[in-house]
Formats: C-alpha cells, structure tokens, sequence
C-alpha cells in the first residue's frame, strides 16, 4: 500500500514540475522574445519600419498636406513682404535690399517644403544611428539563460508536493500576467512607430512656417518633437539594458519563488519605464 501511495505521489510531482516548468519556460519565452525584438524595431527608421505605410503616409501627405503648406506659405510670404515694406517708417526709408531678403526667406521656405521627408527621413537617420551605436554597446543579454532555467528546474524538481501545488498556481499567474505584459510592451513600441507616422504625415504644415517670426515656433516645436521620438528608442534601449542586468542579477536556484516574482516585478517595472520614455524624452528636448 504504502509503495502504491509512494508511486502516486512520485507520478503526481513529476506531473506538478512539468506543469511549473511549462508555464516558467511559456512565460520567460513570451517576454524575452518581445524584449529581444525591443532593439532590432527601435533602431528601424520610418522607412525601413514599414515600407508600405511610409509610402501610403508620404503620398497622402504629399496629395493633401503639401498644398495646404503651400496656401499657408503663400500668406506668409505675402504677409512678410508687407511687414519689409512698410517696417521703416511707413516706405519714409525705403531700401530695395530687402525684395532680395524676402527672395532668400521665401527661396528658404520653399525649399523646406519641398524637401520635407527628406528632412524627417535625415532626423531619424541621426537617431537611428545614436541607438544603433547604444545596441552595440549595451552587450548584455536581455533573456533568461538556459542554464538559469535549469538552475530553476533542479530547484524545483526538490520540493515535495504540498509546496509544488502552491508553486504551479502561482507560475501560472506569473504566466498569464507576463503575457499580458509582453502584448503591452509591443503596444508601446508599435505605438511609437505608428505615432511617428502621424507626425510625419503633417510635417509640411508646420514646416511651411519657419520663414515667419510670430508663428515660427510651430515649426520649431514639431522639429524638436521630431527628435524626441527618434530619441525615445534611445531611452527604450537603456531601459531593457536596465531590465537586463535586473534580470540576471536574480538567482533562481535559491528561492524559486522569489525569482519568478522578481522577474514579474522587472518586467512591470520595464513596461511602466517604457510608457515614461516618450515623455520624458519630450521634457529633456523642450518639445511641448
């Protein structure tokens, strides 16, 4: 009887480690493999994200956008060429140097316009470049090793049943919850791209002011923000290196349970920095 007793408890453990190890191994693999594309999708310029979308926002823009940007340049062209004339005490000085100051603004103006995504596309090649450079430096790995996890299986395969029971419902908590975790962080990232699609497919407007002192500030303000998002990937890759050296630094041949919540807890702790770095890279470049 009591080897009968024996050999279900024997089969009802290896059952109960399995479990817990196929819910660990799910879990670990749906986060690294969000973390480990975090990089590759940062560094990726508009262009290069997705082409399809890049050339369908670049013909709206251009079809739509641009006249728009022309009516607006025309006024203030026009508007800048009063102000010339009757700057100096109302035509009472009169210098005909300043038709070739607004030629050269207007000259300037047009010539923005005309190459808008040039421009965007030359921002985010800067800070592609930047977080390319920071990927190559930041060495560490953003996973869970193998050999962690089968320093976590030996822990595991050590606990009697009553502590198994109680380590499979929470493993599979940790599971569902990381998971979840795992499709924000690709909201988050695809988020930035497809928000740095919507600023590229107004450029034009806000571009068209520049030449203008009163309104020039719209343009200022959309170049500034401009670099934000590219310098958002930036801040993206020092947190999943901030993540990583968290990760490895627990140990999860000691206290299995500790180490599961540990790494639950650095992955919130990454996604909420992650919702952070578009703001704050808006705070640090003055774009509002």
């Amino acid at each position: 009887m009591d080897s009968v007793l024996q050999s279900i408890e024997d089969w009802l453990h290896d059952v109960l480690v399995g479990g817990i190890m196929n819910n660990l191994s799910g879990m670990f693999s749906s986060v690294n493999d969000e973390v480990a594309s975090i990089a590759s999708d940062v560094a990726m310029s508009p262009a290069n994200f997705s082409p399809g979308v890049f050339a369908l926002v670049r013909n709206v823009s251009e079809s739509v956008i641009v006249p728009i940007a022309g009516l607006i340049l025309t006024f203030i062209a026009c508007y800048e060429l009063i102000q010339l004339i009757i700057e100096k005490n109302n035509l009472a000085h009169f210098e005909t140097w300043i038709f070739f100051k607004w030629v050269f603004k207007t000259f300037v103006a047009v010539t923005i316009i005309s190459n808008t995504f040039n421009i965007v596309l030359a921002v985010f090649d800067v800070t592609q470049h930047v977080i390319t450079n920071a990927g190559g430096i930041i060495q560490g790995s953003t996973a869970v090793s193998e050999a962690q996890i089968l320093a976590l299986q030996s822990t595991v395969e050590a606990m009697d049943v009553p502590s198994l029971i109680g380590l499979w419902i929470q493993s599979l908590l940790v599971q569902i919850t990381l998971m979840a975790i795992s499709k924000v962080i690709f909201v988050i990232i695809y988020a930035r791209m497809i928000e740095i699609y919507l600023m590229t497919s107004m450029a034009p407007i806000p571009f068209s002011t520049f030449a203008n002192r009163e309104i020039g500030h719209m343009g200022q303000n959309y170049f500034k923000s401009l670099f934000a998002l590219g310098f958002q990937g930036f801040l993206i890759i020092i947190c999943v290196a901030i993540y990583a050296v968290l990760v490895q630094s627990i140990s999860f041949s000691s206290d299995v349970i500790s180490a599961i919540w540990g790494v639950m807890g650095y992955t919130i702790l990454l996604c909420f920095t992650l919702f952070k770095t578009g703001s704050l890279a808006k705070s640090i470049l003055g774009a509002h």
